[in-house]
């Protein structure tokens, strides 16, 4: 099975100008995204930006770049354009986001994992929540799955709603899984995906997977232990730096 691995970083976030350069410890956020992909096994990985900036500096750690087009409204797209361009053939693709720079390289391996199984068209990882803070926050994305690990749905409310109990104590009666937003695609799904239309589900979640469920495609859920920390906003490169002195002291 050959796997690529395609980091997408771009560098006009609306909530974080040039994050993909910000600095955690002495290391950029995407040399760091870039160090844990390496790590899980996988030989190409690809940084696709549409900044030069981004680009020069992803060179000169020694990876592959393609430039794409500032027009994607997700990273899925600008995956699936820098894919087309890099021009070779792989089975699978692995979308690991810029602002994973505590990414576990033994989950971008038990992404790949799940792709032995023939049927599996799309793979994302998930968590359980552990606060209630984070499992009531809209920012956070959760899922239900159905027995066979498959997405049912994903929300940015609480779901599922536990009837005739406080809501203080709904995480110590029932498993809530927290969606964490890495994406594995079989090649021809990710080129057929970024050409589906919008709908109305999607729009008022912001979140493009439900596009993905309500075309009918399958998305397999891949549970694991996550400690790492996405970096969406200036504040969180506090909790990044905080986080990796715990780690390497």
């Amino acid at each position: 099975m050959k796997v690529i691995a395609i980091i997408p970083a771009r560098y006009d976030s609306s909530r974080f100008p040039g994050k993909p350069l910000a600095m955690i410890g002495d290391k950029s956020m995407i040399m760091r995204v870039y160090e844990r992909v390496r790590l899980s096994g996988i030989r190409d990985v690809v940084v696709a930006t549409d900044d030069k900036r981004i680009a020069e500096h992803a060179e000169k750690l020694g990876a592959i770049v393609v430039m794409t087009s500032k027009k994607h409204q997700s990273g899925t797209e600008r995956c699936a354009e820098a894919y087309r361009k890099y021009n070779k053939e792989y089975d699978v693709v692995i979308n690991v986001q810029g602002d994973e720079p505590f990414i576990e390289p033994s989950q971008i391996k038990m992404l790949r994992n799940s792709f032995k199984n023939k049927n599996v068209q799309i793979a994302t990882l998930a968590d359980n929540f552990k606060d209630t803070e984070s499992l009531f926050s809209p920012n956070t994305v959760k899922i239900v799955k159905n027995i066979n690990n498959m997405a049912m749905y994903f929300s940015r409310s609480v779901i599922p709603y536990i009837r005739d109990l406080e809501t203080k104590e709904w995480i110590v009666r029932n498993q809530f899984l927290k969606h964490i937003g890495i994406y594995a695609f079989r090649s021809c799904v990710l080129q057929e995906i970024v050409k589906l239309q919008p709908n109305l589900i999607e729009a008022s979640e912001s979140l493009e997977q439900l596009r993905w469920l309500y075309h009918g495609y399958k998305i397999k859920i891949v549970e694991t232990t996550y400690h790492g920390i996405s970096v969406d906003v200036p504040e969180d490169l506090e909790r990044a730096n905080l986080l990796l002195n715990t780690i390497y002291g």
